[in-house]
């Protein structure tokens, strides 16, 4: 059997307040660095380490679990399916409340009244289930059950990709705010470069499970060095843009 190694050699540090971006097709291990950060997976060899704290251990005990819960949250990138359809918007972020602080009832919900204004929603939403909202809608109720915990890192699975152009707009203004209102990190893991200039401070390019290039975004996407993010560069849409054009493009760059 073939050995498959997803990640190799990827090392990168997010300061406190930072929005690192991890870019790459699919397939690069973008997705898979992410899972190992939030412990979904567990890396085989290396450290992940939160606010000097390890996370790479495999025997984790409930304690355990919930702080690692407290420091890194996670938006997955379909709305539709990350939140469950049997709870109320309220009573789900009341779940998390209920997990990780020692609240009372009445704390709990000022509290899910802050989250919901802060993420733009109101009482009427916070008392319907998920089918009732819209695509852009169940993300903003996504990204205000990953603050209820207070995390420290917020890691955006392509939390943008399934919305509609002008709906991601408005997530990637709301992401924007929240970083400043916080001081969240940001974690972004996106094949979208358009979204990448958005949102992050660096950026980190890879390929087949290693850093083919990173760096201050504005840098890497202006002047970039290695002929994969060349591509990835010449494969954005513009205007007048043609896929034909593109394509040559990027075959000229690899030349």
């Amino acid at each position: 059997m073939r050995t498959v190694v997803a990640v190799e050699d990827v090392s990168f540090v997010v300061a406190p307040g930072q929005s690192l971006a991890i870019v790459g097709e699919s397939g690069s291990g973008k997705t898979t660095v992410a899972r190992m950060i939030v412990g979904l997976e567990r890396p085989t060899q290396g450290r992940i380490m939160v606010g000097g704290r390890e996370r790479s251990s495999r025997h984790v005990n409930s304690s355990e679990r919930k702080r690692r819960g407290r420091e890194v949250q996670i938006i997955f990138q379909d709305p539709y399916s990350s939140l469950d359809p049997r709870m109320t918007i309220r009573a789900c972020i009341d779940e998390v409340l209920r997990l990780h602080f020692e609240l009372s009832t009445e704390e709990r919900n000022a509290r899910i009244e802050q989250l919901l204004e802060q993420v733009g929603l109101d009482q009427r939403q916070a008392d319907a289930l998920p089918r009732a909202l819209s695509g852009g809608q169940r993300q903003r109720v996504a990204i205000a059950r990953a603050l209820a915990s207070e995390p420290r890192v917020l890691i955006c699975d392509e939390a943008v990709a399934s919305l509609d152009v002008s709906i991601q707009a408005q997530v990637l203004n709301l992401l924007g705010d929240i970083r400043e209102q916080t001081g969240v990190s940001y974690l972004f893991i996106s094949h979208d470069l358009a979204v990448v200039r958005q949102v992050s401070d660096d950026v980190i390019v890879m390929k087949n499970g290693r850093v083919v290039e990173s760096g201050p975004t504005d840098e890497v996407l202006r002047a970039p060095k290695d002929p994969y993010t060349k591509r990835l560069i010449a494969a954005i849409p513009r205007e007048g843009w043609h896929p034909t054009a593109s394509a040559e493009a990027a075959s000229d760059d690899g030349a």
